[in-house]
């Protein structure tokens, strides 16, 4: 994954079935309805399910800026991990992972980030995104997803 430890992460515990909590983050759907910037997709090249391999453009929103990228579905671990790969213009941008772990009555979600950015990207990536803090960006975006996943599936 090129560089050792995630660019941002976070850990919540939600009182759900693995299965329940699984079927929420590896629906790309769902995640758009939880997420920060993110906030739409669609299959492309005619799949219907998130499986390893599979793509689909995500459509991401913060306040008037709006942009699209291509995500590959790389991990696809029922109950346990859901993870896929973003690029933007063909370029590496990010990996974004969910880790599920049963603890009690429930389970731990981890949600993990890696910036995989090519240095000279960063700046142009940042002008359409306005976000020049990423990593802060994404923590505070992990937090709020966190416990949006957390809400729905203990309410489902």
């Amino acid at each position: 994954m090129g560089q050792s430890g995630p660019s941002a992460t976070g850990r919540i515990e939600v009182a759900a079935e693995l299965a329940r909590v699984y079927d929420l983050v590896s629906d790309p759907g769902v995640l758009a309805e939880l997420a920060e910037e993110y906030s739409g997709f669609r299959w492309l090249r005619g799949v219907t399910g998130a499986r390893v391999g599979a793509r689909f453009r995500g459509i991401n929103r913060r306040g008037v800026r709006l942009w699209s990228t291509v995500s590959t579905i790389t991990d696809a671990d029922a109950g346990k991990r859901f993870a896929f790969e973003v690029r933007s213009l063909g370029i590496p941008v990010s990996r974004w992972q969910y880790d599920i772990e049963p603890v009690g009555d429930g389970c731990v979600v981890t949600e993990s980030t890696w910036d995989k950015r090519p240095g000279w990207f960063r700046a142009p990536s940042s002008l359409v995104t306005g976000v020049w803090q990423r990593e802060d960006k994404n923590r505070a975006n992990i937090a709020a997803t966190l416990q949006r996943l957390k809400t729905r599936a203990e309410h489902a």
